[in-house]
């Protein structure tokens, strides 16, 4: 039997992209997803075409900065179905522009949004899984969580929290039974890329300056194959795992090599 047959999944950030597509994955293996997003409209239209599908899918409008709402979709969620044996922190969002360029507000949108959107969802869920003794918390995490990645200074803030955060609770719950992952993946093709705030960048050039990236329903298998193995660092790709491993074995040369990059990128695509 699948290993996600008949187990109960929340997904945030669902509507689309990478949330949408583990959403789908998981419903195909047959786990009971409820699947997550402030966007109602698009959400809802989401779980009916996977519902189409047969598989068993369910929408919760919902803001994951709000930790009561959060708290409340996870205590409903373990009293329609007894319990919760995933929930993917997958919600994001960024906002790219060389740091001199960015607001404070920019900063708690993204912190706000990504961190602690993490964070509300790992601390509602840790004491339902600990009481059952069971349970895989997985955090959308990045390259720029591995690695110092510039142009985009708050994402990679948030990222870089994301890491610490599964990897402590990865240590934490390693005695009760609790499992906690960190997928990071590169460039991904979703809207997020697409519709990502500006900071003084001429968006199109900024977009031709972009690697061509995984398909979202490549990645949603690649992490979810990283879940089934109850790997602590879950990484999609190539692109990613050359970083990674360049900045831990000589970050002085990986942090040359992102600052050569971000040199390029100011020359060409700032306004």
């Amino acid at each position: 039997m699948d290993c996600f047959a008949e187990k109960t999944a929340i997904v945030t950030g669902a509507a689309s992209g990478i949330g949408l597509a583990l959403s789908a994955e998981l419903g195909r293996r047959g786990a009971i997803v409820t699947m997550v997003d402030i966007n109602a409209e698009l959400l809802e239209t989401s779980v009916q075409s996977l519902n189409a599908k047969g598989y068993r899918v369910n929408a919760r409008p919902l803001d994951v900065t709000d930790f009561d709402a959060v708290s409340k979709l996870i205590s409903d969620t373990v009293s329609e179905h007894g319990r919760l044996d995933y929930i993917f922190n997958n919600a994001g969002v960024a906002v790219m522009g060389a740091a001199e360029n960015l607001s404070i507000q920019d900063w708690h949108k993204v912190i706000d949004v990504n961190l602690f959107g993490a964070i509300n969802g790992s601390m509602a869920a840790y004491p339902v899984m600990i009481r059952q003794g069971s349970g895989h918390i997985v955090n959308t995490c990045s390259v720029a969580g591995l690695v110092p990645f510039p142009g985009e200074m708050p994402y990679t803030t948030s990222k870089h929290g994301i890491l610490g955060l599964s990897n402590a609770l990865s240590v934490e719950g390693r005695g009760c039974g609790l499992k906690a992952s960190a997928v990071c993946s590169g460039f991904v093709r979703t809207a997020m890329s697409d519709n990502m705030e500006l900071r003084n960048l001429d968006r199109s050039k900024a977009m031709q300056m972009a690697p061509k990236g995984m398909s979202p329903e490549k990645c949603a298998r690649i992490a979810l194959k990283g879940v089934e193995r109850g790997k602590a660092i879950i990484v999609t790709d190539a692109f990613t795992r050359m970083l990674w491993s360049l900045n831990r074995l000589s970050p002085g040369l990986a942090r040359t090599v992102l600052a050569g990059a971000m040199k390029k990128f100011r020359q060409s695509v700032t306004v």
